[in-house]
């Protein structure tokens, strides 16, 4: 198989990622007698320095024209006095979002064994570590509906953000949670906020009539958004995957990447509702933290999300699962090994990100 990989690493600590994560792509392809084409392009406020804006036409083509895009982090502090509507992320991820129609969010949150001590919880909450899925709605919800500000009565300010979701909506992101779950648990519970919201209630209706007509095997829970991140601290481990719309998604990913130790070891997929080359789903691949200004350039940045990403990328838009395991157990030998980056490093010895990527490959 012949790989195109669209590559954006966007700012601080994304190109030192992308750096650590490259090596192990590469590395796993020519093992399994693959191929791979690849450019690199500029995102965020990578963009706005080199052609005035954070998504760039000729990135943008870029992306068109590959088979998935592996993206590193974006924004920080230099480019936060732009207008809301220019800064990195909402001009970059949303129209990437919008433009390939990345309706899914795909987010592992797992808490290994060897990684315990990272956890904020007590050890008795997750003695058997952590292993859970968040599926997120990505297109739909606040962040895609109509906004406004404007000056009412009596020289008051009145700004609105407009949640909307349709069935068809629900019923595309609930089958992406089935076919999840089936490789899985088995379980799926939905977060949502029933008593408050009608499109909660349009969702507990939706999902529960999709599972019970096409997945009579998966068994359906429910909870509200506001349980649901108690649960999470609560009882981390009864949760196989979590079913939710946008901004509750968004929230809860990141308590679950806490939870589980750090944001460094967070790897998600964004899949489209379109196909490349090959029948898969077209996929936008990325670190669940941010860009982290402070560390960034001083070799300190943990490359396991991005390379985790790599991982999610050959499984989801290539079918190459034998070669997303290979990457995914080079991560868990390197850690078991006791090779940790500051982040997981529980005030023990530490690594940088190049010998942590350097480590990650030498043990595929």
């Amino acid at each position: 198989m012949h790989l195109k990989i669209a590559v954006l690493p966007g700012d601080y600590i994304g190109p030192e990622v992308m750096s650590a994560a490259l090596p192990v792509l590469e590395a796993v392809l020519k093992k399994g007698g693959h191929t791979l084409e690849h450019s690199t392009h500029p995102v965020g406020g990578a963009g706005i320095d080199a052609h005035g804006k954070a998504l760039p036409d000729s990135t943008l083509a870029a992306c068109q024209a590959a088979d998935a895009i592996l993206f590193g982090s974006v924004g920080g502090p230099k480019w936060e006095k732009l207008p809301p509507k220019e800064q990195p992320e909402r001009a970059s991820l949303l129209p990437l979002r919008s433009h390939f129609r990345l309706f899914a969010n795909v987010r592992p949150g797992l808490l290994p064994q060897a990684l315990l001590e990272t956890s904020p919880l007590r050890a008795d909450r997750i003695a058997s570590g952590i292993d859970m899925v968040c599926i997120r709605e990505l297109t739909g919800g606040l962040y895609f509906g109509a906004k406004s500000t404007k000056e009412i009565a009596g020289g008051d300010i009145e700004a609105i953000d407009t949640m909307v979701y349709r069935q068809s909506e629900i019923e595309r992101i609930t089958d992406v949670a089935i076919a999840t779950a089936r490789a899985r648990r088995k379980h799926i519970t939905l977060v949502d906020k029933a008593n408050v919201l009608e499109t909660s209630v349009l969702w507990r209706k939706v999902v529960a009539a999709r599972i019970a007509a096409t997945a009579p095997d998966i068994t359906l829970a429910f909870l509200y958004i506001d349980n649901a991140a108690m649960q999470l601290i609560l009882r981390p481990g009864q949760f196989d995957v979590v079913l939710t719309e946008n901004m509750f998604g968004d929230i809860l990913s990141d308590e679950m990447a806490v939870v589980c130790g750090s944001l460094g070891m967070m790897a998600s997929a964004s899949l489209g509702a379109g196909h490349n080359r090959y029948g898969k789903p077209f996929g936008l691949y990325e670190p669940s933290g941010g860009t982290a200004p402070d560390i960034a350039g001083q070799d300190k940045a943990n490359p396991c999300a991005q390379i985790l990403s790599v991982a999610l990328m050959l499984r989801h838009s290539f079918g190459l699962e034998a070669e997303a395991k290979q990457i995914e157990n080079a991560v868990d030998r390197t850690i078991a090994d006791g090779i940790r980056t500051a982040d997981i490093a529980s005030g023990k010895a530490s690594v940088g990100c190049k010998a942590m990527g350097a480590a990650i490959l030498a043990r595929l």
